[in-house]
């Protein structure tokens, strides 16, 4: 769901045409947007097209978006202006002294915004994999014809793997938004890390883009949970299919953590791992996560399921939304026997563990015997270390993922 909530930040992920034709400017400007309750680094990149005009990108490193087309219509030698249409932002200034004084709008927020030449410095990621490595990958593709989509991703086997030798393997499903194999949020590659580690402890992976993301085919845009369920069953397919592995397990993310739950329940894999999946309605969910996040920033919680609701009535239907609101886990979670891994933390502001995890606990608790659940103190939605556990804090955070959480992941697979 983290992708989801980054739909309310300042600045989404939307393509936009660009198009000037203006003054020869190349190179990247940044600025601070001082929000009050937070502060978005931005970067706005001016280089050139073929056809000689002018073009411009935006990042937002702190909500994990990067190469955001913009639609810049008006450059002088001292002023300049652009406009994304579609979430109502603009910018407008005046360059003086090799500063762009100017003002960023959108909605009804108006605040001051100054652009400087220079970049934002890449963030230290010492967890993020660095070759070469002791193990082997292999490029793969499995269909769902449910979709006519063709998913591709990356196959990895553990430290001294060879033919014949049968180890376990995790299929691992992303959160909600389009996502790459290596489930990239927020400057982090989760997944890429994961299956690092899994490697380097006896465990396969099979890692892969959501249908129509990356080298994967296929329409994501109006596809549901349901839809990506389908195709992480088909990769579940595919990998029984090859007879290489014992046993065959679903790991999945956040959205990923709810088809975890629906693969269990169908008995479709042989042990899941839902990490900061739901637990309870979608509407109450999302209502949660709001609140969550108003108090974090010291404000009271005003948001019901009824006026969320009411919000999302008033904007363009989404086939995802309106799914998600309405999908309950709880029956899934009941069915589940296969074991079953569930993990939270306790600064989740996403998924709260005290609705959540409490919940499946509940559900689980005539599950099978080897089941592990689990809140890890002090840790957020994407099982990082963390001061408040707000999302503004994910981009910061050097640590990819609590190396207790990965230990207990690999200890409990090998365990089964």
């Amino acid at each position: 769901m983290q992708n989801r909530n980054r739909l309310a930040a300042f600045l989404f992920l939307t393509t936009m045409v660009s198009a000037i034709h203006a003054q020869d400017i190349t190179g990247s400007w940044k600025g601070n947007l001082d929000a009050g309750i937070q502060k978005v680094e931005m970067v706005f990149n001016f280089t050139k097209a073929p056809d000689g005009s002018n073009q411009c990108t935006i990042d937002v490193p702190e909500q994990g978006a990067q190469g955001i087309p913009a639609q810049l219509f008006h450059l002088s030698k001292d002023s300049v202006s652009l406009q994304v249409a579609a979430v109502g932002m603009s910018y407008t200034g005046k360059l003086a002294d090799n500063v762009i004084h100017g003002t960023f709008r959108q909605g009804i927020v108006t605040l001051p915004l100054e652009l400087k030449p220079g970049r934002i410095a890449p963030p230290n990621r010492p967890q993020e994999p660095k070759g070469p490595f002791p193990y082997t990958t292999e490029e793969v593709t499995f269909s769902n014809p449910k979709a006519n989509a063709t998913l591709a991703g990356t196959l990895t086997f553990p430290v001294g793997y060879k033919p014949g030798k049968r180890v376990p393997v995790v299929l691992m499903v992303t959160g909600s938004g389009p996502q790459k194999r290596d489930e990239g949020v927020f400057g982090h590659k989760t997944f890429l890390v994961l299956a690092d580690f899994l490697a380097r402890n006896g465990i396969a992976s099979l890692l892969y883009d959501d249908r129509g993301v990356g080298k994967s085919t296929g329409s994501f845009k109006g596809t549901t949970t349901l839809g990506f369920a389908d195709d992480a069953k088909a990769g579940l397919d595919w990998l029984r299919k090859t007879k290489k592995f014992k046993s065959i397990g679903l790991l999945g993310h956040s959205e990923g953590g709810l088809i975890a739950f629906m693969i269990g329940a169908e008995k479709a894999a042989d042990f899941i791992v839902s990490m900061a999946g739901p637990g309870i309605k979608g509407d109450t969910l999302i209502a949660e996560q709001a609140n969550a996040n108003l108090q974090i920033y010291g404000q009271k919680p005003t948001q019901s399921v009824q006026n969320l609701r009411r919000e999302l009535a008033a904007m363009p239907q989404d086939p995802w939304m309106n799914y998600f609101i309405d999908c309950d886990p709880a029956p899934y979670i009941r069915q589940v026997k296969i074991p079953l891994m569930a993990i939270n933390g306790s600064k989740d502001h996403q998924v709260l563990p005290q609705t959540n995890l409490s919940v499946i606990r509940e559900l689980q608790k005539n599950g099978n015997r080897k089941n592990l659940i689990k809140e890890y103190e002090g840790l957020n939605h994407l099982f990082q270390h963390c001061t408040t556990g707000g999302a503004n804090e994910y981009y910061q955070i050097e640590e990819t993922i609590s190396s207790e959480v990965l230990s207990d992941i690999a200890n409990w697979i090998n365990g089964l």
